[in-house]
């Protein structure tokens, strides 16, 4: 599943934000009760390991200049909430990018 995001705000800008406020990806889940680890293996790339109510799901979220991609790897078990995930992840992804 791929959800864009898009920005005006340079690649620089938010790939200091995203740095910046990573840590706060798992109050994004639902219950506020997700591990996430996430790794940088280039400076455009950040990747995602989110588990969660004894699910993992997968993913990385990509930098481009007007836009960012977030790309989650869904379980088969969970791809009917599939348009539920990406409209949390469109909500939630403005706020980790935006100022605070």
């Amino acid at each position: 599943m791929r959800v864009p995001i898009p920005h005006n705000l340079g690649k620089d800008e938010v790939r200091r934000r995203l740095q910046s406020r990573s840590h706060e990806i798992g109050q994004f889940v639902p219950g506020g009760m997700a591990d996430v680890v996430t790794s940088w293996p280039d400076e455009d790339r950040m990747e995602l390991s989110v588990k969660a109510m004894g699910q993992g799901i997968d993913g990385c979220v990509i930098i481009e200049e007007a836009q960012v991609v977030f790309e989650i790897e869904l379980p088969p078990a969970l791809s009917f909430v599939e348009p539920m995930v990406a409209a949390a992840i469109r909500k939630q992804g403005h706020k980790l990018i935006e100022a605070k």
